[in-house]
């Protein structure tokens, strides 16, 4: 799969995705620069094989995107919880910011991680393709803004400067530094509960999967549009969790609450946590609970035919890899 090497830019390569994206480049003999906020990134990228650029999504210029032929932009606020003004700040301004850089230092491609959060407004996603419109109008920061800042990924496609955008649903495997840390966290203080037993279906992403299609999309997909990324078949969310909870030895109470209780105990726990503006995250969220109690089914046909994309690690093998890591 590895294309000719390439010069590429890369922000929020300190984190999952951009991590794993560099890793593979690097290795494949791309040159990669990251964008890197501190020195305990410099290391990381460093280590990746790759070169450090001190930058930000709020200050970021096009001198620190000079010589990249192609951009990655994993970098976004994902946040549950966090000053107002974050994830219009990051995920919009940053992703417009990022995209006149790499439009003035001669960028050619411009690759977009994006979300199928930006279409949700709370409602179930069942059989959904790239045809279903962006919720500018979500209730969820996130959404809305992932929404914002995936229009203006479109929007600025142009020849010479070609963007594309990719869309994964419920990132997951080895390096994950969200999903498999709350399990674990929540299982051992006794905090875990699921809403609705854990109904919901899901499409998922593994990692692995991921990155193919970011090395396909160096050279492959239409100009302008977006693709889900996704694995091989849906799960409920019981089924998956408890998968991943039980890889690395953790079992989840079987404890569960209705979703109309959940949003409840949600938007008043927010409420007050503005109000009194206490520090720390909330015990939930309204949009972590919408994410466990609606059903999230993609259709992935159009990364196959206009990609060549094949999910190369299924659900079954990527489970069983993370539990042969924790193995003693």
């Amino acid at each position: 799969m590895a294309a000719q090497a390439m010069n590429i830019f890369i922000t929020g390569a300190s984190g999952f995705v951009g991590g794993a994206a560099a890793r593979r480049l690097s290795a494949e003999g791309h040159r990669i620069r990251a964008m890197s906020l501190s020195g305990s990134s410099d290391q990381k990228i460093r280590a990746m094989g790759a070169e450090p650029v001190r930058c930000d999504l709020e200050m970021v210029a096009a001198a620190d995107v000079r010589g990249a032929e192609i951009v990655i932009h994993c970098a976004a606020f994902v946040e549950q919880w966090g000053p107002p003004d974050a994830w219009d700040r990051i995920n919009v301004e940053g992703t417009r910011r990022m995209l006149d850089a790499a439009q003035q230092a001669g960028a050619r491609r411009f690759i977009h991680i994006g979300t199928e959060a930006a279409l949700v407004r709370g409602q179930h996603l069942r059989g959904v393709d790239e045809t279903y419109p962006l919720a500018f109008d979500s209730p969820y920061p996130y959404c809305r803004t992932k929404a914002l800042a995936e229009q203006a990924v479109c929007d600025a496609s142009r020849a010479g400067f070609e963007t594309i955008v990719l869309r994964p649903r419920f990132i997951w495997g080895p390096g994950d530094q969200t999903i498999l840390p709350l399990l674990q966290k929540m299982a051992a203080g006794g905090g875990w509960m699921w809403i609705d037993h854990g109904r919901a279906v899901t499409s998922t992403t593994h990692i692995e999967n991921l990155v193919d299609a970011i090395e396909l999309a160096l050279t492959k997909g239409q100009p302008g549009k977006a693709y889900f990324i996704l694995d091989d078949s849906e799960r409920s969310m019981e089924a998956m969790l408890s998968g991943l909870a039980a890889s690395v030895g953790v079992v989840l109470s079987d404890r569960s609450i209705p979703y109309w209780l959940a949003d409840t105990i949600a938007a008043m726990s927010e409420g007050v946590w503005r109000l009194l503006r206490l520090s720390g995250d909330p015990p939930l969220t309204r949009h972590a609970a919408m994410v466990m109690a609606r059903d999230c089914i993609l259709i992935g046909t159009k990364a196959k035919n206009e990609l060549g994309y094949r999910a190369r690690v299924t659900v079954e093998e990527g489970l069983a890899a993370l539990r042969d890591e924790t193995k003693p």
